[in-house]
């Protein structure tokens, strides 16, 4: 009893401990955000099946195709600024909605002003092509200011204390290109695993906010734009999901027109590069290889369909939720215990979190359940390894406490019991008291060796003691040549006057057999035996730094005694009228009278159970 209010009061500790490790691995443990990105990643492709990409959003590709066919006539690439301005005046007859480079196009270059002046005009006077822009990491051997942020178009002061002479380090368009602000970031930033999943909106640089490339077209085409700083992406199929046109086969058929006329109205153009050579691919959820280009068109995707993946914040909810499981486990252990139905009951439940999950993040938000779950389960295994323990160390106690006094069956069966009726404290119960001794000692002692005497009694306990734990009673101890027993403790037995009977009975002829294997060498070897049965105080009575035994005591005790010692020259067994009472409905019995019996002042009647073949087991 002890053990177990332990073992309850030690899950709460337990589980407040677990919670506040679960609530700080979400921010702090990488091994646990690796398995949250996992299990996202997971339902995130799912998802992209059933989500495909806006068909309104196309990619104009710089493949290998397009190197190849373009080499003969136009080099090597990165090929004239004149011929992108060729392909934005093709495109823009069609009306599309934007033209946006996925390409950094910084320098000048010197053999050929001219060309790119022809593509400055002509970005200058097309009002929805926009350019990349690229923030560079600042080098530790050579920090540059670069840029100073207040001077540059389409970057905004954010914060009232923002440094007015903050600057970061740029690649910027072309210097005229600069002046129409329609430029943007196209940084990268993956998790730590190397794996993107969100995109940045913008850069917070001391007060001033850099735009990316998408946020920028996606305000100039008046999508609704969220307030976050990274983008949580929604993904639309594995890589070259979306629409895409060979750059070779668009800028061939400038002046031709054998392609729809129509081919590219109202829709956002990406012009980007896909060419194993120009090394533009990262690693997503949908695939290892996925073109940078994609990771573009999926976050305008976001930005222009509202559907990115919302996170909640703070990590209020997976806290709560967290906190409720664990009340739940806290509760089922206490009511079932550690083992019984646990794995069932945390099996159904860890499904129901995934499947919520799922249900969740259709509607588009991120629900992070990796780190509840795992808490949960450790918390259920921590309680459950406890809880083998005490259950181990309570077998041991109750061997090691009545594995002298009852039958090596029934100690096992109680320590084999979830929660056994046992109550090792001294308390007051009915029970049946069982003396036996041994007639004609005295002379069996002066007729045998010391060695022949122990060996004797050894053998004729070892008969009665197995007799009394067939019959489920406890040893409580042996007196020279005497035994005592008793029922009805240490586990209650409704029968246990009709056991002690019983017992009696088999004692009875167990003398019978034993005296034939003495032969004619011992005379006058008998035994007496008395029961009676009455409320006593049962328990652990001894010194406990030394020894202790589990025994009976009070006036039951003694009476039962004083009856045994009152069978001399009358018969071999008597019991008292409460005995006689509890099994006459069962038992045939003979009056044998009153006795005056030691310490008593009044007489008390005795009766012989008279044994009969209907009431043997």
């Amino acid at each position: 009893m002890k053990q177990k209010i332990l073992h309850q009061y030690f899950l709460y500790p337990a589980a407040i401990l677990l919670w506040l490790l679960g609530v700080w691995a979400f921010f702090n443990w990488g091994v646990m955000q690796h398995l949250e990105h996992k299990v996202l990643d997971w339902h995130l492709r799912g998802l992209a099946q059933v989500e495909p990409p806006d068909p309104d959003i196309v990619i104009i590709d710089i493949n290998e195709y397009s190197l190849e066919k373009m080499a003969p006539a136009y080099g090597r690439f990165p090929w004239s600024r004149a011929t992108h301005a060729r392909l934005i005046k093709s495109l823009l007859k069609q009306k599309p909605k934007a033209i946006i480079f996925d390409l950094l196009i910084v320098e000048p270059h010197k053999d050929k002003p001219d060309d790119d002046w022809y593509f400055v005009n002509t970005v200058k006077k097309s009002p929805n092509v926009y350019l990349a822009m690229l923030h560079l990491e600042p080098d530790n051997k050579e920090k540059k200011r670069g840029f100073l942020l207040k001077n540059l178009e389409n970057i905004e002061k954010i914060r009232d204390d923002a440094n007015d002479m903050a600057s970061a380090p740029l690649l910027l368009p072309l210097p005229v290109i600069r002046k129409t602000g329609r430029m943007g970031l196209i940084n990268a930033e993956p998790d730590s695993d190397g794996i993107i999943r969100r995109s940045p909106l913008y850069m917070d640089m001391e007060g001033w906010r850099i735009p990316s490339l998408p946020l920028k077209v996606a305000g100039d085409l008046g999508y609704k734009l969220p307030t976050v700083q990274k983008l949580r992406l929604l993904w639309h199929g594995p890589r070259f999901s979306y629409t895409y046109y060979s750059y070779y086969d668009i800028y061939h058929d400038i002046g031709r027109n054998k392609r729809p006329r129509d081919e590219f109205q109202n829709k956002i153009i990406i012009v980007g590069s896909t060419a194993t050579g120009l090394g533009d691919v990262h690693t997503s959820p949908m695939n290892a290889e996925f073109p940078g280009v994609e990771v573009l068109a999926t976050t305008i995707d976001n930005l222009k369909n509202n559907d990115a993946i919302s996170s909640l914040p703070g990590y209020s909810v997976p806290a709560l939720l967290a906190a409720l499981l664990l009340s739940i486990l806290i509760a089922f252990q206490r009511l079932w215990g550690p083992i019984k139905l646990g794995v069932l009951l945390l099996l159904t439940t860890t499904l129901i979190v995934l499947l919520s999950r799922w249900v969740v993040l259709q509607y588009f938000t991120h629900l992070p359940v990796v780190s509840v779950l795992i808490v949960t389960w450790l918390f259920y295994f921590l309680g459950t390894a406890r809880g083998f323990i005490l259950e181990k160390s309570r077998r041991q106690h109750v061997t090691s406490q009545f594995g002298r006094f009852l039958d090596p069956r029934v100690v096992q069966q109680l320590a084999n019991e979830t929660a056994p009726a046992i109550n090792e404290q001294g308390q007051k119960q009915d029970i049946t008291v069982l003396f036996s001794d041994i007639r004609g000692f005295t002379s069996l002692s002066e007729q045998k060796s010391a060695q022949e005497i122990v060996q004797l009694l050894n053998d004729y306990f070892s008969l009665q003691v197995e007799t009394i734990f067939r019959h489920q009673g406890t040893l409580d101890k042996y007196m020279g040549d005497a035994i005592m027993a008793f029922w009805g403790a240490p586990t209650p037995q409704s029968d246990h006057v009709y056991r002690a009977l019983c017992a009696a009975r088999d004692m009875e002829q167990n003398l019978l057999n034993f005296r034939k294997t003495l032969g004619d060498t011992v005379d006058n070897f008998d035994i007496g035996i008395g029961i009676h049965s009455g409320a006593a105080i049962v328990g652990f009575i001894g010194a406990a730094a030394y020894r202790q035994d589990y025994t009976v005591i009070g006036d039951t005790v003694n009476i039962a005694s004083r009856i045994e010692g009152a069978t001399r020259d009358v018969c071999r067994v008597l019991v008292s009228q409460a005995v006689y009472e509890a099994c006459k409905n069962r038992l045939k019995f003979k009056d044998r009278g009153e006795f005056a019996l030691k310490g008593k002042a009044k007489k008390i009647r005795l009766y012989e159970p008279i044994w009969t073949t209907e009431n043997r087991f």
